[in-house]
């Protein structure tokens, strides 16, 4: 399922000034360029390949989005890059990457175990022999989600100067279980009405985390804490996970 937020044109065209530029792009700028191929597991707007391409990345890169609207921006700003719509299930994988990535916390949106596993099975299958997938997930430890309240509100500016304004709210008081339901709203002049998206992730410990990938045929070699590389411990906002094709 495509969240709605990610589905709708005028709502995928706000993504990236919601979301600029961070420490956690420059950290995985930094291992796509010492890969020669590389997979992006729902790479949404494309921010991070278009930005490789940019910098002169000559190898393969593909981006896989179950998202139009968002491969839409993407397509615009960098048609030299693989768009690729749908997810990991849109094709038989025969080893062709030396590194696949999931960005943005993308992981933390497969809520099931038979989600979780299809697309680390496809993972294994897109790698070549020791190639890596990273990606990040929230720490539960660290309970991030006792900040998304109404009063912490974010602005961002569409492609017409129009201002918007965007909230999330916790659904029933919190987790469930590793699991939390959780509403985005945006309001702006442009629309008659505010624009609700409901939406669901899992936090996973890092444990948790490590017996998924180990089934899959995915060794963890490393996990961090932080995107300066500290190490994880109960209060860090980030399990960043770097694990290799055993």
């Amino acid at each position: 399922m495509v969240d709605h937020v990610f589905a709708d044109l005028s709502l995928a065209a706000l993504y990236d000034s919601l979301n600029p530029w961070g420490p956690g792009d420059d950290f995985y700028l930094g291992l796509l360029h010492r890969a020669g191929s590389v997979l992006d597991i729902g790479c949404g707007t494309g921010q991070l390949l278009r930005r490789a391409r940019a910098e002169g990345h000559r190898g393969r890169l593909m981006g896989l989005d179950p998202a139009a609207a968002m491969l839409v921006q993407a397509r615009r700003a960098r048609p030299d890059v693989e768009w690729v719509l749908g997810d990991v299930r849109v094709r038989r994988w025969r080893g062709e990457f030396d590194l696949a990535v999931m960005t943005g916390h993308a992981f933390q949106e497969l809520v099931t175990d038979e989600e979780i596993r299809v697309c680390l099975r496809a993972v294994h299958a897109a790698l070549r022999d020791g190639g890596r997938f990273v990606f990040e997930t929230r720490n539960p430890e660290a309970r991030a989600w006792e900040r998304w309240t109404p009063d912490r509100i974010h602005r961002a500016t569409d492609a017409d100067g129009t201002s918007v304004r965007v909230w999330h709210e916790v659904q029933g008081g919190g987790p469930h279980g590793d699991r939390l339901h959780f509403t985005e709203t945006y309001t702006g002049p442009q629309w008659p009405a505010p624009r609700v998206s409901h939406s669901v992730l899992r936090f996973l410990d890092a444990q948790a985390l490590e017996g998924f990938l180990g089934e899959a045929g995915l060794r963890v070699v490393e996990q961090y804490g932080d995107w300066e590389r500290g190490p994880l411990g109960p209060c860090s906002p980030e399990i960043i996970t770097v694990a290799r094709k055993a």
